[in-house]
């Protein structure tokens, strides 16, 4: 049987996720009525409730609404009680430490893949965290090696409707995207080629502890200082460090994808 859903409960979640998906933008109550098709009365009770307990946060005109600082508690928690998390994090630094490459942790959820960590290169600092971003599984090495993992069938729950293109480079038809995934198999891990951030080039593997996989760890290099030599090198450094976490890291259950 089926959880009946609860309406009030659905739509404050939309509209956190709204919120919260719009990064540095808020927005006004007009806006988020007709983005979440609400009634502009029902969503302005909603929203000064959610401002009340601090899930919500609004200028001081009161008529622009960002997520608030209760979400951020909320994200931190969840990095802090991950049991994955926790012990790939040191593979990550092993990684930064022997290649000085920018790595990043990841997780598949729905048609997105969230940054759950990052290493940075000491050659190329970002001015923003990833960690807790999102950004679509079609368009990104870690994705990509996810998406891989899985048949068909499985990929629809993985697809937007609509696979909009983030750079002139980016996969936006589904026949294309599994030609690269067949590519992905057969090579054992994923490229972004520039398809998020011209001038960047990623490289992603699927970790195994998980069926199917949900998490992967990735690196992104400028194109400028990478050659067909430095490739090699850091993918083989990536898979042997897959094979030594498979080996390692216990499956907890619970993960599913």
């Amino acid at each position: 049987m089926g959880v009946r859903e609860v309406k009030s409960a659905a739509r404050t979640v939309e509209l956190l996720e709204y919120l919260a998906a719009r990064r540095n933008r808020p927005a006004r109550l007009r806006e988020l009525s007709d983005a979440l098709g609400v009634p502009r009365s029902s969503l302005h009770a909603l929203l000064r409730t959610l401002v009340k307990y601090g899930w919500v946060r609004a200028d001081s005109s009161g008529s622009l609404y960002g997520i608030g600082i209760r979400a951020l508690l909320a994200g931190t928690s969840y990095l802090d009680t991950d049991p994955y998390l926790a012990q790939i994090v040191p593979f990550l630094e092993e990684l930064r430490e022997k290649v000085d490459e920018t790595f990043h942790f990841g997780r598949i959820d729905g048609p997105d893949v969230v940054y759950l960590a990052t290493r940075e290169s000491s050659q190329y600092l970002r001015p923003y965290s990833r960690v807790g971003r999102r950004l679509p599984a079609y368009s990104t090495a870690l994705g990509k090696s996810l998406l891989a993992e899985r048949g068909p069938a499985q990929l629809d729950g993985h697809l937007p409707e609509t696979m909009e293109a983030l750079t002139r480079y980016t996969i936006t038809s589904r026949a294309a995207l599994e030609a690269e995934l067949d590519r992905t198999r057969k090579r054992g891990y994923a490229i972004d080629e520039q398809e998020n951030s011209i001038g960047l080039r990623c490289y992603a593997v699927a970790l195994h502890y998980a069926d199917p996989p949900v998490d992967a760890i990735s690196v992104s290099i400028p194109l400028a200082r990478l050659s067909t030599e430095r490739e090699l090198e850091v993918v083989d450094i990536m898979r042997q460090m897959r094979d030594r976490i498979t080996r390692i890291v216990n499956p907890l259950g619970g993960l599913s994808g």
